[in-house]
This record gives structure tokens, C-alpha cells and sequence, in this order.
């Protein structure tokens, strides 16, 4: 008999990824979809829409749905023994939601195993193209949310964080002013992570505590849905939502669709899908001390704490791993895209001319500071390109190794900057005491990917200094068409 396997599902912002890992947590099988690559047909960049407003940021729902239907036949198509899964479970992006079409239940039940998934659904989203997590267009529906329920710093206190643009409650808000008909249409409301377990489940699946927490709406001490929140938001909004549940929670048995379209048991289980932030912090074995910086689409840094005291920057989550404790997370929007766009415009595209014309350049860059938001920052609230020479004025460029070094040290002295305003007096765990515990302590150990270079503490105290001050010039103000000087 083969021997059993567990597969893993991440549905990122630009791609659709699967591994396989045995019993040992050996990888035997991963493999990948591309949106913009492999799914051009969306026209997507970086695997989303920027609209004209460059607030709004949505993905096309039925592109994942695609991209599930493509892997699952390249994992056919490679020999992949699908009957030996056990069970599955996975990540998505956190904050995006998806609104399913009343009706779509029987329709997602009903799937036909003859065709793709994907045109099956094609019919099933009241909003075709899902709000995601870089979209910063709801701050009015925040200004109503904090004020319906007494202030920015009360929601953080029922919820983890006050009302940012992306988080979903806010999203749901949009959607139910501007149209209020396809609201009532909807029957289903899922996170990008319930939305995919529901592709699995063939039934939808319930939004799981962690994830939850990072759509103004859980009160993340209670594990429940808010009512003055709910209620601030949109009318019906619980039956819409269903019952939030532990990360670690078994769904069911997987939809009878992929028995018999691709082979698998029908005794495979599902577990519930948590967001990609929470995901990460699943993964790891953090010592006490240590901090957490995943850099992706967005960059994240996160820790595992005991005693939480919500405040108006960072976010309280509801840790996937153990639900009597929690995790804190800040969020920089401008992440890999940001590198990215700079490496193919100072450097060729080639990330060994980045990397040499980084180390050409001395640390600290004689003074010279930057800060780069394609996209509407969260923290800070800023969008643009800002370069400051040594004198603290303002200029319009910089020399491309300058460029180079000043947005990747813009970049880490605000992730400092940021998680130590922070302020939390926490108890770090180091002993995880829970069955997820001893599964990874069969994973490699952890190695620390550099080493603190003698003297950066001295060089870059001062610099800390100035780029917190210049931050506060380059924060967007709503209430003119330009940045505040």
C-alpha cells in the first residue's frame, strides 16, 4: 500500500502553489500556478487588478478556481498518486473575500466530475472580481465602523485592530452601500482561505478563528462574531458569515468531484485553511526573543504573544496554533512588487546586479533616506516615491546603487520603527504545548540567515531618528490632492 501523504495548499496573491509532504515531513511532490504566466486570459499584473483609482485592488474570483483546476492536472498528468492523501489543508491570502450567488451551495454540492471545477462555478460570485488585501478604498466605511462602536481604540480592543481598508468587514461595507443588491444576492461571504477549503469540501467551508481575526468583526477574546459590528457593517451579515471555528478544526471528508474526477479516498480529510499570515507563524519555531519577518507580495512581522493589548497600530490576532493564545503582526504593503519594480529599473531585472550595487554602496548611504509606496501604505498611511538627501531635503532621484541601498534600508528601519512603537509588555512562548508542536519538531531546525554587523547599531540609531521624523512628511492627507509637506 503507498505510503500516505498530506497535501498543502497556499492561494498567494500571484500564485497557486501545492506540496506534499509524507509522514516525516518529507517533501515528495510540489509544484505551482502562475496567474500572469500560466492564466493570461485575466490579464492580471502580479496577479491582480489596479484600478483607475489606484485604491481599489481586486483578483478575479474564477482565476483561482482555474488555477486549482490546472494544477490538480498537472498533478494528474505527473503520475501523482491522489488516492494516498490523507488530508489536506492550506493557506490564502488573508483579508480577501468571496461572495457566493444564492443558489451556488447546491451547485458547488453538485459538481460535476466530467468537467473543469472552474466552469462549473463560472455562474456562483454575486462579485466576480474579489476585494483583496491592497485595497485602500474604504475609508469612509471605516470612519462609520469606529465611530458606530466608540472610537478607533475600542474596536481594537473588541477586535485586535481598529478599521483598516482591507480588512473585510469594511469591504463588506463598500459592497452593501454600492450596491445594495448584490449584497442581498449573496448568500455566502467566505475569506480567500474558507472560499478554497470550500472548493475542496464541496460545501461551504466555516471561516476559521485566526483568519477571522483580521476582518474587524471577531471579537477575538469570545471567538464570536460582534454584534455591534456586524450590525455597523451590513444587515444579515451572521447568516452570511456562519459560525467561525478553531484553525485546527476537521471539516469533513473531501467532495466526492475529486473521487472521481482525479482518484482521491474518499475518506481524505479536510482541515480547516487559516490566512497566509497565521499560516507562517504555524510553520515556525519561534524561541522567546525572536521576531518573526516574512518578505513576500507584503512584507510581514509577527510574533507569538500570551497577553495582548490591542492598539491603534498592528493587529492582535487569534493564534492558529494554540487558541488561547495570540499573535501580533504589523503589515507593509509594498513588499516584493516594490523590490521588484526598483531591481528591473536599477538594475537590469537581475537580482546579482541589485545585489552588487547594494554592497557597493556603504551602510548608512551617506545619509541619504527613501521611502517607496507604489501602493497606498498601511504604516504609514503613504503612497509614493519620497528620497531625502543628508540635509533632510527633498530630492527627485538618487544614483541607482543610492536608490538601490535606500529602499532596502527604508524598508527594515521601518519595520523597527514600527514594531517598536508596538509598545506590548509580552511573555513570549517558547514551549508550544500542543499537538502542531510535536508534528514540526520533525522538521529541520531552523537557521539564522545572517549575523548582525559590528558597528550597525551606532551607525543606524541616528538614521532611525530621521527617517521616523521624515515619515511624518510623507504621509498622505486625505483631505488635500497632494502629500503633506
Amino acid at each position: 500500500m503507498a505510503a500516505p501523504c498530506y497535501l498543502g495548499w497556499d492561494f498567494s496573491t500571484q500564485q497557486l502553489k501545492v506540496i506534499a509532504i509524507d509522514e516525516q515531513l518529507r517533501v515528495v511532490y510540489e509544484d505551482n500556478v502562475h496567474f500572469d504566466k500560466d492564466l493570461p486570459e485575466f490579464k492580471t499584473q502580479g496577479g491582480v487588478y489596479i484600478h483607475s483609482d489606484r485604491l481599489t485592488v481586486t483578483s478575479p474570483v474564477l482565476m483561482w478556481v482555474k488555477a486549482l483546476d490546472m494544477i490538480l492536472e498537472k498533478m494528474k498528468s505527473s503520475g501523482f498518486k491522489f488516492s494516498q492523501v490523507r488530508a489536506l489543508s492550506g493557506a490564502g491570502q488573508q483579508h480577501g473575500s468571496v461572495y457566493w450567488k444564492k443558489g451556488s451551495i447546491q451547485i458547488l454540492k453538485n459538481a460535476s466530475s466530467k468537467l473543469p471545477l472552474h466552469q462549473s462555478l463560472k455562474a456562483c460570485f454575486s462579485v466576480s472580481n474579489s476585494p483583496i488585501w491592497m485595497d485602500s478604498s474604504t475609508a469612509s466605511q471605516c470612519s462609520a465602523l469606529e465611530k458606530a462602536v466608540g472610537g478607533a481604540q475600542h474596536l481594537a480592543s473588541i477586535t485586535g485592530s481598529r478599521a483598516y481598508e482591507r480588512f473585510t468587514g469594511n469591504q463588506i461595507a463598500k459592497i452593501y452601500s454600492q450596491n445594495p443588491e448584490v449584497y442581498m444576492q449573496t448568500e455566502r461571504i467566505s475569506l480567500v482561505s474558507s472560499f478554497a477549503a470550500s472548493l475542496f469540501l464541496g460545501a461551504y467551508a466555516p471561516i476559521d478563528y485566526s483568519d477571522g481575526s483580521g476582518m474587524n468583526l471577531l471579537q477575538i477574546w469570545e471567538k464570536v462574531w460582534s454584534v455591534s459590528c456586524l450590525n455597523a457593517c451590513a444587515p444579515g451579515l451572521e447568516e452570511k458569515l456562519g459560525c467561525p471555528v478553531p484553525s485546527h478544526s476537521v471539516l469533513g471528508p473531501i467532495s466526492p468531484y475529486y473521487s472521481q474526477r482525479y482518484g482521491f479516498s474518499q475518506d481524505c480529510k479536510i482541515v480547516a485553511f487559516t490566512g497566509d499570515n497565521p499560516a507562517s507563524l504555524a510553520g515556525m519555531r519561534l524561541q522567546e526573543g525572536d521576531i518573526a519577518i516574512s518578505l513576500g507580495t507584503s512584507d510581514t512581522l509577527f510574533l507569538w504573544i500570551q497577553e495582548p493589548t490591542p492598539a491603534l497600530e498592528g493587529h492582535i490576532l487569534c493564534n492558529p496554533v494554540d487558541s488561547q493564545t495570540y499573535m501580533a503582526l504589523l503589515c507593509f504593503k509594498n513588499g516584493s512588487l516594490m523590490r521588484e519594480r526598483i531591481r528591473d529599473d536599477c538594475a537590469s531585472g537581475s537580482w546579482d546586479e541589485f545585489s552588487k550595487a547594494l554592497s557597493s554602496t556603504v551602510a548608512g548611504n551617506n545619509g541619504n533616506l527613501g521611502f517607496y509606496f507604489d501602493v497606498m501604505e498601511i504604516i504609514p498611511e503613504a503612497v509614493g516615491i519620497h528620497r531625502f538627501n543628508r540635509d533632510n531635503q527633498k530630492v527627485s532621484d538618487f544614483p541607482k546603487e543610492v536608490e538601490i541601498r535606500a529602499l532596502i534600508e527604508g524598508q527594515f528601519m521601518a519595520k523597527r520603527i514600527h514594531a517598536e512603537k508596538l509598545g506590548y509588555k509580552v511573555r513570549l512562548v517558547a514551549e508550544m504545548n500542543v499537538s502542531l508542536a510535536d508534528v514540526v519538531k520533525l522538521a529541520p531546525e531552523p537557521r539564522l540567515a545572517v549575523t548582525p554587523t559590528t558597528g550597525a547599531e551606532e551607525l543606524y540609531r541616528p538614521l532611525l531618528k530621521r527617517y521616523a521624523a521624515l515619515e511624518q512628511k510623507v504621509i498622505y492627507n486625505p483631505t488635500s490632492s497632494c502629500l503633506a509637506k
